[in-house]
């Protein structure tokens, strides 16, 4: 019987291999992620020790993650770069908090459900008033600028409207945008997963899987999977935004503190890994 350890080891390695081929496209080689990856030991090290009551000294971050003395002493000196999620409210991150107010505000959809444009301003709903429900932080046109930058909206300098070109916050241009969402989402989709395994929680993470399929099925599941997320989206997103605007309305600052996300996702690939169409 295996042990513990090496059932981890072989189902982190199997959950690496994605990223080792996307790392390699990206001109990241062995050497230069196993490097890096000895400060992401030192800082979960280091959490581990500070959760378990312990003082995360150099000798037991040291003895627990593996990594050299003199690594957890001179990278321990580093400086944290600054993390996206606590960035602030920047363009893109109110262009996705506006894009999923108007997925699912009932006044910005039309009769099917579809999100209508909206004129910059005026009566009714209007771009500049979706900005402003949010923050009055950024401006309505940097937000618009970027929604235009990343091809997720067109502005009709005649009518005055904004329309909005996707179903989600998906942008169809901009690399490092495309990797933030990314880090993200995989991020907190693998945390739910681990603290699950560890039998630490018990986080909503389901999957669907069929196999022995031809690529016209994988094709068709992939349509009716995109649909049942457009309907989870808009169950899920009106909650969240109706909890959000409670919590701001009757929530200290101090204690709005959490983050919740929820995702879907749809892949499908042959018995070589050679991913389908």
């Amino acid at each position: 019987m295996p042990s513990r350890s090496a059932i981890v080891l072989a189902c982190a390695l199997h959950v690496l291999r994605p990223l080792a081929r996307l790392l390699l496209r990206n001109g990241v080689a062995y050497p230069a992620f196993a490097a890096a990856m000895k400060k992401v030991f030192l800082d979960a090290a280091h959490a581990e020790l500070q959760d378990s009551g312990k003082k995360p000294t150099d000798s037991a971050v040291s003895l627990m993650s593996g990594v050299h003395r003199r690594d957890v002493r001179n990278l321990g000196r580093l400086a944290e770069p600054a993390d996206a999620e606590d960035a602030g409210e920047t363009p893109l991150n109110m262009a996705s908090q506006v894009v999923a107010r108007w997925l699912s505000q009932p006044d910005c959809l039309d009769d099917e459900g579809q999100p209508r444009p909206l004129p910059r301003a005026g009566g009714g709903p209007h771009f500049d008033a979706l900005v402003a429900s949010i923050s009055s932080d950024v401006r309505p046109r940097a937000v618009l600028d970027e929604l235009l930058r990343l091809g997720m909206a067109e502005e009709d300098l005649g009518s005055g409207e904004v329309r909005l070109l996707i179903t989600g916050f998906v942008p169809r241009q901009g690399f490092a945008e495309m990797a933030q969402l990314m880090q993200h989402n995989v991020h907190d989709h693998l945390a739910a997963a681990a603290l699950n395994l560890q039998g630490e929680h018990n986080y909503l993470e389901q999957a669907v899987f069929v196999d022995q399929l031809s690529e016209e099925s994988t094709r068709r599941l992939h349509a009716v999977a995109a649909r049942a997320w457009r309907q989870a989206f808009k169950t899920v997103m009106t909650e969240a935004q109706a909890r959000f605007d409670h919590d701001q309305q009757h929530t200290a600052p101090g204690k709005r503190i959490h983050r919740a996300r929820f995702g879907s996702y749809f892949y499908a690939a042959d018995n070589d890994e050679h991913p389908s169409s």
